[in-house]
């Protein structure tokens, strides 16, 4: 890893070459931030000029006597006066310039931030497989907001150290030509010493936000899971992995500091020896008479007055080494070519036609293949139930209608074209879709409904509930269709979730509606009222669902059965009776239990 990054020191700011878009989109407000930055150095850089004046003409009245005590008392309240003008003048632009700045950089985080959030929806479901929550979320918060200090902070401390170190030592080479070199000469040792400690810091910084990734993926995992671990009773366990993981994390971020630590330590030494050398060289000169003691006492000022802009080299520097490696981090997703071209394709109505061709599809992360060789057709308005056992390929099926995988070998035709045609986003508003597993949002039951369709009326959330038959249910709640729900509908039963879930699938009067054993969590009885609820429904769209329950089957058009990724069996029900022995030896299991009426 350390090499990696060597490697990309070799090419400084690469990887924030990427922010370069954002920066040229707000070109007019840096540029104004840029030209406010140099009148406030100007105006700053007033004051120690009045104030050499005025010690040479204090000098000149009590030395040499040249001036008379009235012209010295109108000099000096007239540098007064400029000195305090100057001052609020340079505050004044000094503020304006943080606004433009600054702002520029919660803009670009904002930009940023979305363009992120955008990316992760298009990316494929193998990038998600591979990938971890909470590492995703460091990305979007945490590397985002080390990128935010490079465009803010870092480029608006840069203007201002260049600005004021153009002005200033322009104006001490003019004034003093030898005192200014002297001055500036432990300058080119303090570039050295930065640039090492900033390979340091970037290699640091990049383990840093690796470890952070990792501590925030265990204790997102760690929150979701909690009725596991404490069912368990696993949470010494759980708290001792964390106590390893944060120790181990605090160390990585201690390593940093450390190095850190020598830039402030530094630039004082360095400004304190600049002091030195102007105080001994200028003494000299000033009793030589080459100077008076007015450019003496400038020239002390304008050394102090570059401290804190010498000091912020080191720390932007750090800034920027930090946000090279965040932004890296984030370039990693953002150029990730496993995408969906959402919005491409055709956008025609969709009538629910479904046609597989030869069909093969191999897990990339796995190597596992799923389907082989699967074809059938499903029209219109017609019923299909997938059946098979674990593994067998059913929720597979699925995810290539919805357009979240793409077959590896073989076609799939939506209304007789290619998917991959298809405008993804246009044909995923046809498509009620409920998961194997049930995910609900931390928000009202009704919102969790609404999420199907965002502007629908109350009447039709509640005839959706009342399909999915979660009405009765739902009114039994205090707060009702306000009901808050905690993380993932922790405060719902299993057959609850499920029934929320066709509700929200039901209200978008979906022309392909899908059910992956979308009622395996409800008992028989309320699974024969949805399932009629569904048929009275029929005519409006074509249904495909997989299942283990022959109750759910059997009133379907078709029942397809599916056995190691191939069709073995399709066929109605009285048909798969005589010629399926899996569906036959299902159907004796389950009338013995009496799960058939």
């Amino acid at each position: 890893m350390a090499n990696n990054v060597y490697l990309r020191l070799t090419t400084p700011m690469k990887e924030l070459s990427y922010l370069n878009k954002y920066l040229s989109k707000y070109k007019t407000k840096i540029m104004f931030g840029l030209l406010i930055t140099i009148i406030a150095r100007i105006f700053a850089i007033v004051t120690p000029n009045l104030i050499g004046d005025s010690i040479t003409t204090l000098e000149n009245f009590y030395i040499s006597k040249s001036l008379s005590s009235e012209l010295v008392k109108e000099k000096l309240l007239f540098n007064i006066i400029v000195i305090v003008g100057s001052a609020i003048l340079a505050g004044l632009f000094t503020f304006v310039m943080r606004q433009m700045l600054i702002n520029v950089s919660r803009y670009i985080e904002f930009d940023l931030k979305n363009e992120i959030y955008s990316k992760y929806q298009q990316l494929s479901m193998e990038f998600y497989k591979t990938n971890r929550v909470g590492d995703l979320m460091n990305r979007v918060s945490e590397d985002v907001s080390k990128v935010r200090m490079y465009v803010g902070p870092a480029i608006m401390y840069t203007i201002n150290t260049i600005t004021l170190f153009v002005i200033v030592i322009t104006y001490m080479i003019i004034v003093a030509p030898k005192l200014a070199l002297y001055t500036l000469a432990p300058l080119p040792f303090l570039s050295v010493l930065i640039y090492l400690i900033s390979v340091k810091i970037n290699i640091k910084s990049t383990i840093v936000q690796e470890f952070l990734s990792k501590l925030t993926t265990f204790t997102q995992e760690s929150f979701s899971g909690i009725k596991i671990i404490k069912t368990y009773t696993v949470e010494k366990d759980i708290n001792h992995k964390l106590y390893d993981l944060a120790n181990e994390c605090k160390d990585k971020n201690m390593s940093l500091a450390k190095i850190q630590a020598w830039f402030f330590p530094l630039m004082i030494l360095l400004i304190g020896l600049s002091n030195v050398l102007v105080v001994y060289i200028g003494g000299k000169q000033y009793m030589s008479g080459i100077i008076e003691l007015g450019v003496l006492a400038e020239f002390i000022i304008y050394v102090n007055m570059l401290t804190w802009p010498v000091a912020t080299v080191g720390w932007v520097s750090s800034i920027v080494q930090q946000a090279e490696a965040s932004q890296k981090r984030i370039n990693e997703f953002l150029k990730n070519s496993l995408t969906y071209k959402l919005n491409d394709g055709t956008t025609n109505e969709i009538k629910g036609q479904i046609e597989f061709k030869d069909v093969e599809f191999v897990y990339k992360d796995t190597n596992i293949t799923a389907l082989n060789k699967v074809s059938f057709k499903l029209n219109n308005y017609s019923s299909l139930a997938i059946m098979g056992d674990v593994g067998a390929g059913k929720s597979t099926i699925l995810e290539l209608i919805c357009g979240i995988n793409y077959a590896t070998k073989g076609n799939v035709y939506i209304d007789n074209i290619n998917i991959k045609k298809h405008n993804l986003n246009n044909l995923r508003k046809y498509i009620g879709y409920v998961p194997q597993n049930t995910f609900l949002f931390s928000d009202t039951i009704e919102n969790n409904i609404l999420f199907g369709k965002n502007d629908a009326k109350k009447n039709e959330i509640i005839l959706a509930a009342r399909s999915a038959f979660i009405d009765k249910d739902i009114l039994k709640f205090d707060k009702k269709y306000k009901t808050m729900l905690g993380e993932r509908g922790v405060n719902l039963s299993g057959g609850q979730k499920q029934r929320i879930s066709i509700s929200r699938a039901l209200i978008k009067n979906p022309k392909i509606l899908i059910l992956d054993d979308g009622l395996s969590s409800v008992d028989s009885e309320t699974e024969e009222i949805i399932l009629k609820n569904i048929s009275n429904m029929q005519r409006n769209f074509t249904i495909i669902m997989t299942t283990n329950r022959v109750s759910t089957a059997k009133n379907c058009d078709k029942i397809m059965i599916i056995e190691n990724g191939k069709i073995t069996n399709i066929g109605r029900h009285e048909q798969l009776l005589k010629n399926s022995v899996y569906y036959k030896e299902i159907f004796k299991s389950q009338s013995a239990k009496k799960e058939i009426i």
